[in-house]
């Protein structure tokens, strides 16, 4: 390259001009060409390698090549050596001998312009490996975008100390030591970024938490699907469709409730009780049995213990004439097996699960009856239909077995009480 400058300098002597003249030109004609290597060199890496890149990505059945294509991660990468080029020829348009103050700060943008090109390229690979990650299965369960955003800040951090190590012409590693005193400020800065990358760490490891996860907070108003789960935040689509963010330290500090064993069973539990007025609760009379053997439900069962209850009886010489004597049916009893067998003939009813109806602690409302069983669909909206469905027969079916269900006097009852008395009233007088 000298040898082309002082050519260019002899033939510009010979044409007659000035020794200050044709070195200006000299240099002139040496910017120029460096531009046009610059642009050739540019032109050769992008149409060459990147050209040889996407025939191989083509032939391949790998699915990174062809997102490396896709996001321009070869292009960017192609930019650094146009620019490395440019720093090394910068001194034959820009002796240092002549111009040594522009030429250090055409090689200090240009160190700075590597700089930039190589932050851009390492922040380009580390999204592709995100989204790269993103459609394998297994990111469901170990989700790593947090990791690489913190990989993200670390690696503009660097670039960045570089930047100014080339700036006041220092070392980085002095720079980093300096660093070193100032921890403590950084670590205040950096407070919810490093808390949240503990928390990422925790939650990913202990499978505590998935995007897709419906997970309930009710400190922070969230309860709906997990969104995205990133470094500082963590997105909750609530199921009025409002967006919660929570820290990922919260999640860890404090408790939430995550759904997902329930969506991962095979039934979605329904536990609901209904309170029976106690003054109705009753044995059953013979009448009483020879109507509910009419109920399909319930004609094995009272037949079978029926047959139980005759032989219990007679093996022990029990005097049937006293109520409390012996082993007898009620009509509480008797409506507690229909549930049972109502349920497990419902075909929306997981009866592999626990499936049972028992009797909670009597109180001043009556005898709690609770249904404890599992839906197969867990589909919230198909969810809620079956279980108002299984209660609107339970709450309708109760009188067919004499009991009638507890609720609290209202107005309109005290209303109509009224009224009747009334009316016996004026039927007395009348009389």
């Amino acid at each position: 390259m000298h040898a082309l400058q002082d050519w260019i300098f002899g033939y510009l002597r010979k044409w007659g001009f000035l020794a200050d003249n044709a070195s200006e030109l000299r240099n002139l004609f040496m910017l120029v060409f460096i531009i046009v290597c610059v642009i050739v060199v540019d032109y050769l890496c992008r149409v060459i390698f990147i050209g040889i890149f996407k025939r191989i990505a083509i032939k391949t059945k790998t699915q990174w090549d062809d997102l490396v294509i896709e996001r321009g991660i070869i292009h960017k990468m192609m930019h650094i050596f146009p620019a490395i080029l440019l720093y090394i020829l910068l001194p034959l348009a820009f002796p240092p001998e002549e111009t040594p103050k522009l030429l250090n700060i055409l090689q200090i943008l240009t160190k700075i312009y590597i700089i930039a090109v190589c932050l851009r390229f390492s922040n380009a690979m580390l999204r592709l490996v995100n989204e790269f990650y993103s459609r394998r299965e297994s990111s469901k369960e170990r989700p790593i975008k947090g990791f690489i955003q913190l990989l993200q800040i670390l690696v503009f951090f660097i670039g960045f100390i570089i930047i100014i190590s080339v700036l006041i012409k220092k070392s980085p590693a002095t720079l980093f030591a300096g660093l070193g005193a100032s921890a403590a400020i950084l670590m205040l800065v950096f407070k919810d970024t490093i808390l949240g990358f503990v928390a990422g760490i925790q939650l990913s490891y202990n499978n505590m938490l998935r995007p897709g996860d419906w997970i309930t907070m009710p400190k922070y108003g969230a309860d709906g699907t997990v969104l995205e789960l990133t470094l500082n935040a963590i997105k909750i689509q609530n199921f009025d469709n409002t967006i919660v963010t929570v820290p990922p330290y919260a999640l860890v500090t404090d408790s939430f409730q995550n759904w997902r064993g329930m969506t991962d069973s095979d039934g979605r539990r329904i536990k609901r009780f209904i309170n029976i007025d106690l003054n109705s609760i009753t044995f059953c009379t013979p009448e009483m049995l020879d109507e509910f053997r009419k109920i399909a439900l319930i004609t094995d069962y009272i037949n079978l213990k029926e047959a139980e209850l005759k032989s219990f009886n007679q093996k022990n010489g029990v005097d049937l004439s006293i109520t409390a004597n012996g082993r007898r049916e009620t009509n509480i009893g008797v409506f507690r097996n229909y549930l049972i067998n109502y349920l497990r003939n419902l075909a929306a009813v997981n009866t592999d699960m626990t499936l049972m109806v028992r009797q909670l602690q009597p109180t001043e409302f009556g005898l709690p009856l609770e249904l404890y069983f599992f839906s197969r669909n867990k589909d919230w909206v198909i969810y809620e239909g079956i279980q108002a469905d299984v209660f609107d027969h339970v709450l309708a079916v109760v009188p067919e077995f004499g009991l009638r269900m507890y609720q609290q006097v209202s107005g309109s009852d005290i209303r109509f009480l009224a009224t009747q008395e009334k009316q016996v009233i004026v039927k007395t007088e009348n009389k």
